[in-house]
């Protein structure tokens, strides 16, 4: 005999908690960290560390966190200029803070390409540059 058990329907909604964006604050120019960091400005320092942090390099992070650029040394900058942009892209994305990384515009500054975005967050947009070392200048 099999024992009858009355079907359960939950009657509550789950509702996702977005956790709080409160950090520590880094000192970028001093290489300190002082205080704490939220909001915007905590957005800000995340995208600062992901595009800081070479891919695949360190164990501690996984393989999501971080962008490929290493590889794009010596390269042609015909080549360069569309990997970089999509890299970039592909790396801050994954942040789900991130809605969309735009207005790439590209630059030749003494053996470096400078890169500046924008990144269009949840709480604003964010103005960013970044240099890719490079042979072919």
């Amino acid at each position: 005999m099999i024992p009858k058990r009355e079907s359960v329907v939950l009657l509550e909604t789950v509702e996702e908690k977005k956790m709080p964006s409160l950090t520590y604050a880094m000192m970028e120019t001093k290489g300190e960290i002082r205080g704490n960091a939220d909001g915007l400005e905590a957005i800000k320092q995340a995208i600062y560390k992901i595009l800081m942090t070479e891919r695949y390099r360190y164990l501690i992070y996984d393989f999501q966190y971080g962008v490929e650029l290493a590889d794009l040394y010596g390269r042609p900058a015909a080549y360069v200029i569309p990997e970089v942009e999509k890299r970039i892209r592909e790396a801050l994305l994954a942040d789900d803070r991130v809605n969309s990384v735009e207005d790439f515009q590209f630059s030749e500054e003494q053996g470096a390409l400078a890169v500046r975005f924008q990144a269009e967050t949840e709480l604003g947009t964010i103005e960013l540059e970044r240099k890719v070392e490079t042979a072919y200048v």
